[in-house]
């Protein structure tokens, strides 16, 4: 069984969020960010998947998450690739304002 690290990007009142997790499936995991039923954190923003990694177990997918939730470098990153994206509305699209 594969699992996914993630990291999710929301928009909100000109700034900038991002969460990182780890799931089996990422598809039911962001709609439950999005319906306020995931973590407390990710409630009531609207969340959009911005990276995502597969790792065949469970125990690599959580040490990479904790490494990801640590390195603020490259979540900075992330966010600033995400900001250059959006100037172009990209993400815009999406409902993100």
């Amino acid at each position: 069984m594969a699992y996914c690290v993630y990291l999710l990007i929301s928009r909100c009142k000109n700034r900038l969020f991002s969460y990182v997790g780890y799931t089996k499936n990422l598809k039911n995991r962001l709609n439950l960010h999005n319906i306020s039923r995931g973590a407390k954190y990710t409630r009531g923003k609207k969340w959009i998947i911005f990276h995502k990694e597969i790792y065949d177990t469970k125990s690599k997918a959580m040490t990479r998450e904790y490494e990801l939730k640590k390195d603020r470098k490259f979540r900075n990153f992330l966010r600033e690739k995400f900001k250059k994206l959006s100037k172009n509305n990209m993400y815009y699209k999406n409902g993100l304002q």
